[in-house]
């Protein structure tokens, strides 16, 4: 009988839960790193859906910034995190990129999980109110007498604003010169303030376009935006460049898939929420929801179109 009760005892400490595992997760609260700084419109947007995903989690989401490196020190951190749940990050397009552009100590592919696919951002090219350039085609025929001269700012090199500009600059035949900057708020204090001449841009711009201290020259969507509908697309004007740079979240490698579950349905629920659907709505961001598998496949795919573009582009560093 003592035996038995032994074994019995062994048998239940065996197929017991775990700290990690989704009976029990999460058990304490949750990092979220946004790898940009704070105030900008993805760490705003971001905060929202995290206090929206803690109250489905039962344990608090608390958001960490951690701003530079074109987005991509959210990556970093999550090399160097156990792969529990408890660690995870922002996911922007610019990790599937800057591996291509210069040397780095990750794969985005075999170094990262997904977990879902949350949103994407309204891009748009904004000069200060009193600029010279009224129009697109303005600013261009500017930048094409005086190649060099004009000064657009962004977010970081490698970032999709970066790209966009420079997608733009090869399609219009000038030559801008590249200004970054360590985040949206810094971008955007640097053209309102004269040190640069123009900003590529996602939607952090809006307040600023409304209050008319900024211009929209364009925007890089399908369509052209219902909040600031006066702005053309760059698709009607004749460049066929649409980037709406869709992100999402994502954890170390090998994360228990029962975990990333548990997260995934948290943030679902989340992102439907009244306030996140609100501050998406303030800075004209679509829903972009992605579930994990399809979000890897994203990667996967968005990973290798990155390289095409890079390599056209020729924005490969030396090695």
């Amino acid at each position: 009988m003592k035996h038995i009760l032994l074994w019995a005892a062994a048998a239940l400490l065996a197929f017991a839960p775990v700290g990690g595992h989704a009976d029990t997760f999460p058990s304490r609260p949750i990092r979220l790193i946004v790898p940009w700084p704070a105030g900008g419109s993805t760490d705003v947007s971001l905060r929202v859906l995290a206090n929206a995903a803690a109250r489905h989690l039962g344990q608090p989401v608390i958001v960490e910034n951690r701003p530079g490196a074109a987005g991509t020190l959210g990556v970093t951190a999550l090399l160097q995190a156990k792969p529990d749940g408890y660690t995870l990050s922002q996911l922007p397009m610019g990790i599937f990129r800057v591996p291509h552009m210069q040397k780095v100590a990750w794969d985005p592919v075999r170094d990262l999980s997904y977990v879902i696919g949350v949103s994407g951002y309204t891009y748009g090219l904004v000069v200060r109110s009193d600029a010279p350039w009224k129009t697109l085609k303005d600013y261009l025929d500017d930048a094409r007498k005086r190649p060099d001269a004009i000064t657009y700012g962004t977010a970081g090199v490698g970032g999709t604003p970066h790209l966009n500009t420079e997608q733009l600059a090869a399609a219009a035949g000038v030559r801008l010169r590249h200004v970054p900057y360590r985040g949206t708020a810094d971008n955007l204090q640097a053209v309102l303030g004269g040190h640069v001449m123009s900003a590529s841009e996602a939607t952090g711009w809006g307040p600023h376009v409304d209050k008319g201290d900024l211009r929209l020259l364009a925007t890089w969507g399908a369509e052209r935006t219902s909040r600031w509908p006066n702005a053309p697309t760059l698709k009607e004007l004749g460049y066929n460049l649409v980037s709406s740079a869709p992100y999402g979240i994502g954890g170390p490698k090998g994360m228990d898939p029962n975990v990333t579950r548990v997260l995934h349905d948290a943030f679902r629920k989340a992102m439907q929420e009244p306030e996140h659907l609100q501050v998406l709505a303030r800075y004209d961001q679509p829903l972009l929801y992605l579930g994990s598998e399809d979000y890897a496949r994203f990667a996967q795919e968005a990973f290798a179109s990155e390289k095409a573009l890079v390599e056209r582009l020729g924005l490969r560093s030396a090695d």
